[in-house]
């Protein structure tokens, strides 16, 4: 489903302007990343996705609703938002009562909604875990609990915060994975994310915010390779791009293909002089 940002702003009310008349258009099935500082406006800006803030200048459109003109509640069914903060979203006595409550709540049948929280554990490593208590999970399974709280749901458009934080190598490969099977779904993500890495190996586009603006737009090759504008925004750059810079490589590779010919490529021609 198609994601519209048109021209929105928003102050809160102690003064601070946290989005400042942003445009982007989120394609139908794309996997973008949002990048940026702390208070760069990135999640104040996903917050009006799903209706949980209104922008007070723009508008922003999910498919072919308008987030003023619904309220928060319909906007379940179509954008799925994972807190930074689990402990934000988890209210019930056991994993699968958490599960369980989106779909069943979007009025799917019995039958259905035990089809949707086995389909969403298991994929996280919770399945044998469906009677426990979400609070006796260990701090990156709650964060695994409430992504699959949002895949049971089954939304077209799902929002990560955070995603990968506390996350061990085994977790990261699982939530690689469910990112891998939400593509072939079709299904539109926005990953925020101060993980640049994670970020660079998983989306397709990715965009820089710095004080409510956006920074560049692009494909993460050719936002990588803007030192100047990650500068603006404080944001590192890849580890792979870092160390191409220090190594004085031609080229600035962002994944580990473009750094083995990149490093290739200048052997050659040290060897050659």
């Amino acid at each position: 489903m198609k994601v519209t940002v048109d021209g929105v702003s928003f102050v809160y009310p102690n003064g601070i302007r946290a989005v400042d008349r942003v445009r982007l258009d989120v394609p139908a099935g794309q996997r973008i990343g949002w990048i940026g500082a702390n208070g760069a406006g990135k999640s104040t800006l996903a917050r009006h996705l799903n209706g949980l803030l209104r922008p007070q200048h723009g508008r922003v459109l999910v498919g072919d609703w308008d987030t003023r003109e619904h309220p928060t509640s319909e906007f379940a069914a179509r954008v799925g938002y994972v807190f930074q903060n689990p402990d934000e979203q988890l209210f019930a006595r056991t994993l699968w009562e958490e599960v369980a409550f989106g779909p069943r709540n979007l009025g799917r049948s019995a039958a259905e909604v035990r089809i949707a929280v086995a389909a969403a554990l298991e994929p996280l490593g919770l399945g044998g875990l469906a009677t426990a208590h979400p609070y006796d999970l260990r701090p990156a399974q709650r964060r695994d609990l409430c992504l699959a709280s949002v895949l049971a749901m089954a939304t077209p458009v799902l929002i990560l915060d955070e995603p990968t934080t506390g996350q061990d190598s085994r977790g990261i490969q699982r939530l690689t994975q469910v990112l891998e099977s939400l593509r072939e779904l079709r299904r539109t993500v926005i990953l925020i994310s101060h993980d640049i890495d994670f970020c660079a190996d998983q989306v397709e586009r990715v965009v820089v915010f710095a004080a409510g603006h956006v920074l560049i737009d692009d494909r993460p090759d050719q936002v990588f390779s803007r030192s100047d504008v990650l500068e603006q925004a404080r944001v590192d750059g890849p580890q792979l791009v870092r160390l191409a810079r220090a190594l004085e490589l031609p080229a600035l590779p962002w994944d580990v293909e473009g750094f083995v010919d990149s490093w290739a490529a200048i052997r050659t021609l040290r060897t050659r002089r």
